[in-house]
Formats: structure tokens, sequence, C-alpha cells
């Protein structure tokens, strides 16, 4: 008998350590109503609040999504469920502006929950909620093949693009061979724009003549327009020792990195945007986006598709062309734009050879090219992670 009592306590124990699984996700009276398989600890669930745009976030440990799991009514807001970890489910929930969520569970049914939703009117263009896995993306140099890229024309869409064409003003950037990275870059922002538009994207741009902008300014624009995505387009240089070496192009994306070449050219940068800006709350903005995952994870896909489309253009038309590939760096420009974001580095204005293709027509029309087709793709992809 004593053993059958502890055979009976071991179960116990094994059974309730095991995860609870969220069976269905609906919308009634207002709610979103998630149903587990079992009773669940409310207290566990980690509830907190985002802006730009306005979300609310519940992260449910000790669980795993059915399979089971459909789609739904939801109101005039994007709710997204996900296995955000192995064993936690993220539920999303992106509201016009921030509103007061006041959960709860009903008396007879420990194993639901329920979060309210603002009162809006139904969208009848978004009536549905998302489920999908959260992947971990590993960063690599991507293999560029012609068949690669298949290019359809985005029509119609009124997605929000912010370019931004670094330095300007009393802040020259990069100078080599009498040519500067300030003209360079606002050129190239400037055809950017023409192709976004060509795509039938919204494009704003941080600046449109010589002006420098702080540091503050440069993502304001792109949280104050609700962008999708906020490129920074810049130009590299080095030492003249070197050169003759180094040349290629790079696109960047915000993380802290122990690489040397990446350290150096982020603190190029930020030398400059920098200037006249809180350095002390900079860093710690960084360390916390830094530390923002889904941001980083959609700046890196963000990243490739830029990268590899630029190289494709060019690589069609010009001999030499070194991928310098998709690298992490702390660039304090990136910070403040809470979307994915990303910085191209689009040659070596100190290379004698690249710099004379940089302030080239040809070149800069098919830079601008690749870098609009590659954000084009990333939303596109983007839109079909999210079953939009």
């Amino acid at each position: 008998m004593k053993y059958i009592w502890l055979f009976l306590v071991f179960l116990s124990v094994i059974l309730n350590a095991s995860p609870q699984i969220l069976k269905k996700v609906e919308v009634k009276n207002g709610d979103l109503v998630l149903t587990f398989d079992k009773e669940y600890n409310k207290k566990a669930i980690r509830y907190f609040a985002l802006s730009h745009p306005p979300r609310k976030v519940f992260d449910i440990p000790h669980t795993i999504l059915s399979k089971k799991v459909q789609k739904s009514l939801s109101y005039n807001s994007s709710i997204r469920v996900a296995q955000y970890k192995k064993d936690t489910v993220r539920v999303v929930i992106e509201t016009q502006k921030s509103y007061k969520c006041m959960t709860y569970r009903p008396l007879v049914d420990s194993n639901i929950y329920c979060i309210p939703l603002p009162k809006y009117k139904v969208s009848k263009k978004r009536r549905h909620i998302n489920t999908y896995p959260i992947k971990k993306i590993k960063v690599q140099k991507p293999i560029l093949k012609r068949t690669d890229i298949k290019i359809i024309p985005t029509r119609y869409t009124k997605d929000i693009i912010v370019i931004d064409a670094g330095h300007g003003g009393h802040d020259t950037g990069a100078i080599g061979g009498g040519k500067r990275e300030k003209d360079l870059v606002l050129v190239l922002a400037k055809k950017v724009e023409k192709e976004l538009k060509k795509l039938g994207y919204r494009v704003y741009l941080t600046r449109r003549r010589d002006v420098f902008l702080k540091l503050s300014q440069r993502t304001r624009i792109a949280d104050r327009k609700n962008a999708k995505v906020f490129v920074s387009i810049h130009a590299n240089s080095v030492p003249k020792r070197l050169r003759y070496k180094a040349y290629g192009i790079e696109t960047y994306f915000l993380q802290k990195s122990r690489d040397a070449k990446s350290q150096r050219i982020a603190a190029r940068e930020n030398a400059a945007v920098l200037k006249g800006a809180r350095t002390k709350l900079s860093k710690k903005v960084i360390i916390d986006s830094v530390l923002n995952g889904p941001k980083i994870v959609q700046s890196t896909k963000l990243a490739i598709d830029v990268q590899r489309h630029m190289m494709y253009y060019l690589k069609q038309h010009y001999k030499g062309v070194k991928d310098g590939g998709v690298r992490p760096a702390p660039f304090y420009v990136l910070v403040g734009a809470s979307r994915p974001s990303i910085l191209v580095e689009v040659g070596y204005i100190s290379h004698p050879k690249e710099r004379k293709r940089l302030f080239t027509r040809s070149y800069q029309n098919y830079i601008a090219k690749g870098i609009a087709r590659g954000i084009d793709s990333y939303l596109k992809n983007r839109r079909k992670e999210l079953d939009l």
C-alpha cells in the first residue's frame, strides 16, 4: 500500500510538470479567449506593453500551441499568437492606441484566460488571428544565383518606408579623392526613393538637402510616420595604408558585436551622429534595444534581403564586386527606430576603383534598385509570415 501511494504521488508530480496545451483561441463578446487543456497558473503569465505601434504582449510559460488552434475573427487590431520559445506561447495585440486591459479568469472555468480587446469596430480587411512559429535566424553570407530572385512588383501598397541619408551639413562623412560621403548617400537615398515609389510604396527621406541632423531627428520621422522599416545609407572608409585592401558592400543590423571591424566602422559613424546627443542615455537605449529580440530577428531578415539583392544587380554588370556580407554592429542611428532597421555601407570611398564606381550613375542605379527590391522582398515575406 505504501508503494502504491508513492507511485501515485510521483505520477501526480509528473503530470503537473508537463506543459499545458493551448487548445483554442477565439474572440467572444469583445474578449480574446484562450482555452487550455487544464488549469493554468494566472500569476505566471507575464504581461507588458510596447509602443510605436501600441501593443499588449502576454507571455504564457510552460505552454505549447495545439495544432488544432484555428484562425478566428478579430477586432480592428492585429492579433498574433506564436510559439515564442520552446515552452512559451506569446500573444501580441497590436492596437491603434493604448488602452486599459484587465485580464480575468471565469469563476467556473479554471482553464480559460480572457483578454479584453479594445473597443474598436470590426475591420473587414483584417478578420483573423495569425498563428505562426518564431524561428531563430542564423546570419550567414548568402549564395547568389540569378534564379534566386523573382521580381514581382508590389502595387497599390500603402506601406511607408523611411530612408536616411547619413551625415550632411558640417559633417561631410568620409572623404576620398575629393569626393564626399554626404553627397553620395543623398543621391542614393533619392534614387532608392524613386525605385520604391515605382513599387507602390510611400517613402520619406530624413533629409533632402545638405543639412546635418541629430540622432533623435533621424529616427523620429520613422516613428511619427509609423514606417514599416528604417534604412540608413552610408559609405565606408579606412586609413590610407589600407585603401587598396579594404573594399566591398556590407549591410549591418543593430546588435552588440565583438568583431573588431564592425566595432571600428560603428565607432566612426557614431562619432558624428552622437554630436550634441546625451551619450549616457544613448548607451542605455542601445542596451535595451539589443535585448529586443523580435526587432533583431526582423532587422536581420531585412539586412539579408537588401544585401543579396544589391549583390544580384551589381554582379550582373560589374566584375570584382565584393560581398562584405551581413554583420551585427552597435550603430546608434539604428537605436531610436522601434521597427526593423538596418545600415547599408554601399562601398569604400577610400578605395580608388570602388570610389570611381560609386560616383557613376549606372552603379548608383543598381545599388538603389537592389536596396528597394530587397526591402520589397522582406515586406512580402513578412506579410506571408503574418498571413496578411
